[in-house]
């Protein structure tokens, strides 16, 4: 059958115009990018650095900025626990910084399209990709990005930092964010939206231990380098695979640490924390993850499902969790024999050397307790608490804590008893040993003799 010109010419028409309708919903399918706290939060910097008055700053930014905050606004001051304090500390005490950063903060909106583009890339990779919004805000120097409740949340004055960043007026504890600034962070703000973006796609961003903690990160982190086509530019991950000066890869001496710490329900020092640890080198836990789901990738022979496996596994289903990270072959074990050593070397209390536990006619003289324990302990970490049946009518006060013994497998607390008196003190999982395992929270409980 023949087809005529004008017949053919509407064809073209017809297939281009749905081309662009199906770019459209494409569009609107992977959610937009809202940039209006950026220009609120400099309008309302400019009036508070205007005046000393503290009662004026606090109604400059609450009128200005706060109230008229983005949906992504309130977000990142739940999830970050910001406070009107938060951003009116920060502002007076870092001017050379905020000075320094508003010129990079005002390309938001042109970095925006650059965004779409990536995310566009992901959804090829992911057609199962869900919208999302992403929201460009100002937060007070505790996250770059981050999600809730579906939205992309990027805190502009980490995000956009560069090598010209100011950092001078900074304390010690921000010395991640000058290191972190060095590496010109505005220069993949598009790879940080993706990874954030997965996020977005995963079941949760919560597991309940380090494992599925540090898969999630490493999934996401893992996503935004197949999406983009960019390397991942964590120096944790630069740093876990280099050699130590004895040739060594560091990565073996991290999985090992790792494998000995890995079913404790609180990151430690693997995420999200400057606090010491032996490699000197913070957020590990993203290497390890990365690592994991590079491996889990390259066995895989179907790529794609690859990527929708990662996506989309439960991390808090202890079942399927461990069935990806053994297929993985990162770890020298199988996941339930390492968790089955794991639990053999929880710290338990053993013991109360002045009296026993749950007993009915303690000595009211005793102003000392040592507690005891199965293994060395942390001894930076400790956790006390009112008992659940009474309240603090029953608490045993701790007057003051003497210390942990040299070998960290006791600790005196000093107390002062009355006769004829019911007490109960908790001890919380903030009692750990060296590789930061807890113990089950331990209820002491006993009653005074009466004189």
């Amino acid at each position: 059958m023949k087809i005529s010109s004008l017949t053919y010419l509407s064809l073209l028409l017809f297939f281009a115009n749905l081309v662009f309708s199906l770019n459209l919903v494409a569009q609107k399918n992977t959610g937009k990018v809202v940039t209006d706290d950026i220009d609120n939060f400099w309008t309302a910097y400019d009036k508070i650095t205007s005046t000393k008055d503290s009662a004026a700053q606090y109604r400059y930014l609450n009128q200005l900025f706060i109230e008229k905050g983005s949906p992504g606004l309130k977000a990142i001051m739940e999830v970050k626990n910001y406070t009107a304090k938060s951003y009116i500390n920060a502002i007076n005490s870092y001017p050379l910084f905020w000075s320094s950063i508003r010129k990079n903060t005002l390309k938001a909106k042109g970095i925006a399209e650059m965004i779409e583009i990536d995310v566009h890339k992901m959804k090829k990779l992911y057609p199962e990709l869900k919208p999302a919004n992403i929201y460009f805000t100002i937060g007070a120097l505790r996250t770059g990005g981050t999600t809730l409740n579906g939205m992309v949340l990027i805190g502009a004055e980490i995000s956009m930092a560069d090598q010209y960043t100011e950092t001078k007026e900074f304390p010690s504890n921000y010395q991640h964010l000058k290191t972190h600034f060095k590496t010109n962070p505005i220069h993949d703000i598009g790879f940080l939206n993706v990874h954030e973006y997965v996020h977005t796609q995963q079941k949760t961003t919560e597991a309940k231990h380090l494992l599925g903690q540090i898969t999630l990160e490493g999934a996401a982190e893992f996503v935004a380098v197949k999406a983009t086509g960019k390397p991942s530019t964590l120096p944790a991950l630069a740093y876990a695979k280099t050699k130590d000066e004895k040739g060594l890869e560091k990565e073996e001496k991290i999985k090992a640490a790792f494998s000995l710490q890995m079913f404790n329900p609180s990151p430690g020092y693997w995420l999200y924390t400057n606090e010491p640890n032996p490699f000197g080198q913070r957020d590990l836990g993203y290497a390890v993850g990365y690592i994991i789901c590079e491996k889990y990738y390259e066995k895989a022979r179907n790529k794609k499902q690859a990527i929708k496996e990662m996506i989309a596994l439960d991390y808090n289903d202890s079942t399927a969790l461990a069935r990806f990270i053994d297929q993985s072959g990162y770890l020298p074990k199988s996941v339930k024999s390492l968790k089955n050593e794991y639990d053999r070397q929880i710290p338990k209390i053993i013991g109360i050397k002045q009296l026993k536990n749950h007993s009915q006619d303690v000595d009211p003289s005793i102003n000392q307790l040592t507690i005891e324990f199965s293994a060395p302990m942390n001894k930076k970490s400790r956790g006390f608490d009112v008992g659940p049946s009474a309240g603090v009518d029953k608490l045993l006060r701790v007057k003051n804590v003497v210390g942990f013994s040299e070998d960290g497998k006791s600790i005196t607390i000093d107390v002062d008893l009355l006769p004829g008196k019911d007490y109960e003190l908790l001890l919380t999982e903030r009692f750990m040993n060296t590789n930061f395992s807890p113990i089950s929270a331990y209820l002491i409980t006993f009653i005074t003799a009466d004189k």
